[in-house]
């Protein structure tokens, strides 16, 4: 509940709100790993201590500033108790 009205608050702005819209699949992803992050009860300090990163790597990857790469995402997803699962499908 904590992360669905964060979410609302923030989009409320239009500059994020637009912004959220045109990052579509990336920041889906994103939104599932905060999720996910305060669902587990975790800081992204705690999150990056998990994972053996600085808590600036977390900070870099959820707010969309940062291409980890798959590994790092792998990374993630364990020290959430997630699944990673990449696809790729024809148009």
């Amino acid at each position: 509940k904590k992360y669905q009205q964060l979410k609302k608050n923030l989009l409320k702005d239009k500059e994020v709100s637009q912004e959220y819209n045109n990052l579509g699949l990336e920041f889906s992803l994103i939104e599932l790993i905060i999720k996910r992050r305060i669902e587990q009860g975790l800081t992204q300090k705690e999150l990056a201590r998990k994972i053996k990163t600085k808590q600036s790597a977390v900070s870099r990857l959820e707010s969309g500033s940062y291409n980890p790469s798959i590994a790092f995402l792998q990374k993630v997803a364990d020290a959430l108790d997630a699944r990673l699962k990449i696809s790729l499908s024809v148009r």
